[in-house]
């Protein structure tokens, strides 16, 4: 063999050597996804998030997505603190995924940190003097409204009683009355509604009460006692299914 086939071969050879140790390197590739339910009552699940700012409660499921570990032993860190306080931290677990959700108001971070051992040999992720990988939780202050009138007469608009506005509630019960105390219908869930029937049918035109207990997510709870006017004869004028004032 030549010195130029040799010279060759162990270039080569070393080429798939570095070729091969850097296609198996240890590392992850962590990614986010955050389940909540938007201002329409519609469950929402984003795969491909980075960042997530909006109402509690909501579910976030962060992966490691580990690359290259072969027969590397691997311990995962996970840690979420509060964005201003990164030594008060909220959560420390060391699965290799994660999945929590937020139910308290506030700026939030999620930060991973891996390491893979074997024979000794220890590989760090973050590698040393990067930083590590990191998404943000925006967690926003609660808000809860109720409208004082409804007009369940079929005419597509105002139809049924439901809460006007709210954000951030993680707590909700809602229960309304007659003017004689009595209970006729309550829902549990903040984006539920009251078509205004007993036994199947309207109640008749006048004032009946809602009661609403509920706790944001910054702590507030809510304490509303309010009347509900019924108006099966109102005219319809368009707009949203939110009542008035």
């Amino acid at each position: 063999m030549t010195f130029n086939k040799i010279l060759f071969a162990l270039l080569f050879f070393t080429f798939s050597v570095l070729s091969l140790s850097e296609a198996s390197a240890q590392t992850c590739n962590p990614t986010a996804a955050f389940s909540y339910t938007n201002d329409d009552g519609e469950a929402i699940v984003d795969e491909e998030a980075e960042n997530y700012s909006g109402s509690a409660p909501v579910k976030g499921v962060f992966r490691a997505n580990p690359d290259g570990v072969d027969d590397y032993a691997a311990r995962y860190e996970w840690v979420i603190y509060e964005s201003t306080k990164s030594d008060e931290v909220i959560v420390h677990r060391f699965d290799e995924n994660l999945e929590y959700t937020f139910l308290h108001s506030g700026s939030f971070i999620v930060e991973l940190k891996a390491t893979f051992v074997l024979d000794g040999d220890t590989i760090a992720y973050p590698a040393e003097g990067e930083k590590p990988a990191t998404f943000s939780v925006s967690v926003k202050q609660s808000q809860l409204e109720m409208p004082n009138a409804f007009s369940p007469n079929g005419d597509s608009w105002n139809n049924t009683y439901r809460v006007k506005k709210h954000q951030s509630i993680v707590e909700f019960k809602a229960t309304i009355f007659n003017r004689w105390g009595q209970k006729l219908y309550s829902w549990d869930d903040v984006n539920g509604e009251w078509d205004g029937k007993v036994n199947g049918k309207v109640v008749k035109d006048g004032v009946y009460f809602v009661n609403v207990v509920a706790k944001g997510a910054d702590g507030r709870v809510y304490h509303i006692r309010k009347d509900i006017n019924v108006l099966t004869r109102i005219e319809s004028t368009g707009g949203d299914n939110g009542g008035t004032e």
